[in-house]
């Protein structure tokens, strides 16, 4: 989080705090008779921004490898790379719907405070967009969810009603639509705002690229709202450059490191969690040159030089990608057994150990175990990608050749904002080169662009897109991990996240509820859209 958001927000707090102290029976009696005069409600905004963009192992464990994104033969990674449970697994359910609707209560309280205040009229739309933004990586991972009765326990509301997804999507988009529209370069500017520090131009080309991007989600189920929602969208103008794309810059030294980074360098994972063989094979046999960027094998050999954090080679014709589905555990499914494994990297000395792993290709260390790095939630090439999609399906969205072409650039481009020092560069002669040399094929549209959508939310470490956006279009084409014990049935890839364990017990009428109409709680039951 950005210091000037936190030296804010104690300097608010100490204005609060002088405040209860004057008034302290009109006020602190009350928690209820808190207001904007009171407490600087954009601060809360900021505070949900960081809080929804820190996911960890809210989609590492789970959806990372389900997309086959990342490998590992780490045993707690069995939850997502071999659909196993190991662990804790269970309690991993929760993550993604906790952090979310955390974030969703904050920007609740937000509007609370400044409803019925005009000058707040763009801080109020910015939050309207925010809980678009939040809900839609609910019902994605989840389906049925409350939304509708969502943030009103001060109303008496403590058991909110799950609502159909169909009619999630349909408030959404009706709400994006709303709150776009009535956003005002002239008045109010949102302060404290992770996103753009308050840009409203930018933040009326976001909610477009929201709407496009949760329009498109619909084009197996209702075609005909998503192609009036996606020409609308883009006829308002979306995402213009890498400059739009909105993201959240972390801050280690005061107390806000990302949460990727943090659980990329847990020893454990940092030893064994690598890109998968699907991503890196692919990308080399495009000759992408985000390989280097993204990718690196340790400088020595052996477990100590496996387990060092630090730089390590990232030359492209070294990195290897690990299959997804294997262990180390001696037996038939041992990494050793893998084909084309390419051996063990030897121990370095006589105390020294082989690394089983070490000769496969992990996240760049520079990169992804930057605690400051950003994360990253809605890009510019995200935003062509769905364009030339739309065009593609002979909507009235611009021509399809020219959004791809822009999305190739944008994709390599955007590895450069990740860390506050560019660490994942691209030359651009080789994004040039990598554009001329992969034209969008008419015939095979949805699969180049579809696939490149994983490639570059993957890469972004943004894997609740990538797994939302998989089940959507089907590509890539995966071929299911198959391992002893499954919590899928053998040949299946999950499509779906399980409710968190504590509903039936917190909501368990509305839970019940839920389940029946959605046919289901289980890793295979799929969402509305996902028919």
């Amino acid at each position: 989080m950005k210091k000037r958001y936190i030296y804010g927000f104690l300097l608010a707090g100490a204005t609060l705090a002088a405040s209860c102290t004057k008034n302290f029976d009109a006020v602190n009696t009350d928690p209820n008779k808190t207001t904007a005069d009171i407490f600087n409600p954009a601060y809360l905004m900021s505070q949900s921004q960081i809080q929804f963009s820190q996911t960890g192992y809210d989609q590492l464990l789970f959806q990372s490898m389900w997309i086959q994104g990342l490998a590992s033969t780490y045993d707690y990674y069995g939850n997502g790379d071999k659909y196993i449970l190991r662990g804790s697994g269970t309690g991993y359910y929760s993550r993604t719907w906790n952090t979310a609707y955390g974030a969703l209560t904050l920007v609740d309280e937000m509007k609370n405070l400044i409803k019925g205040n005009a000058s707040y009229t763009n801080l109020d739309n910015c939050a309207t967009i925010l809980r678009v933004l939040y809900m839609q990586r609910i019902t994605d991972l989840y389906g049925d969810a409350p939304y509708s009765q969502e943030g009103q326990a001060k109303a008496g509301i403590t058991q909110p009603v799950f609502d159909k997804q169909q009619a999630i999507y349909t408030a959404m988009l009706s709400q994006l639509d709303a709150a776009a529209a009535a956003l005002d370069a002239s008045k109010d500017k949102p302060a404290a705002d992770l996103f753009y520090g308050g840009d409203i131009s930018k933040w009326k080309r976001m909610a477009y690229t929201l709407m496009l991007r949760v329009a498109m989600r619909l084009t197996k189920v209702d075609a005909a709202t998503a192609q009036k929602y996606a020409e609308k969208a883009y006829a308002s103008g979306t995402m213009a450059s890498i400059a739009d794309n909105a993201l959240v810059r972390t801050d280690y030294a005061n107390g806000n490191g990302n949460s990727n980074a943090a659980a990329y360098l847990v020893p454990d994972d940092f030893r064994e969690v690598r890109w998968s063989k699907t991503l890196i094979d692919y990308m080399k046999a495009n000759n992408d040159p985000r390989i280097p960027a993204i990718a690196e094998i340790s400088n020595g050999t052996g477990k100590a030089a496996n387990e060092t954090q630090a730089a390590g080679n990232n030359t492209a014709s070294l990195q290897i990608g690990m299959p997804n589905g294997y262990d180390q555990n001696g037996g038939a499914t041992d990494i050793s057994k893998a084909p084309n494994y390419p051996g063990t990297s030897p121990a370095a000395s006589a105390t020294d150990a082989a690394a089983p792993d070490g000769k496969y290709s992990r996240p760049r260390f520079a990169v992804y175990g930057d605690r400051n790095q950003a994360n990253v939630l809605l890009t510019y090439g995200q935003s062509e990608l769905l364009l030339a999609e739309a065009s593609s399906r002979g909507w009235n969205t611009g021509v399809a050749a020219t959004h791809w072409a822009n999305a190739l650039a944008a994709d390599m481009q955007a590895l450069a904002q990740y860390n506050t020092t560019p660490a994942a560069v691209v030359a651009s002669s080789d994004i040039a080169t990598y554009v001329a040399t992969h034209p969008l094929v008419p015939t095979t549209a949805l699969q180049q662009i579809n696939t490149e959508y994983w490639v570059l939310t993957s890469t972004l470490f943004d894997f609740n897109e990538a797994f939302a956006n998989w089940r959507r279009s089907g590509y890539p084409v995966l071929t299911p991990v198959v391992y002893p014990n499954q919590y899928v049935p053998s040949g299946t890839i999950p499509r779906r996240m399980p409710y968190p364990i504590t509903l039936p017990q917190t909501n368990g009428a509305n839970y019940n509820a839920a389940v029946s109409s959605m046919g289901g709680d289980t890793f295979t039951t799929r969402v509305w859209w996902d028919k």
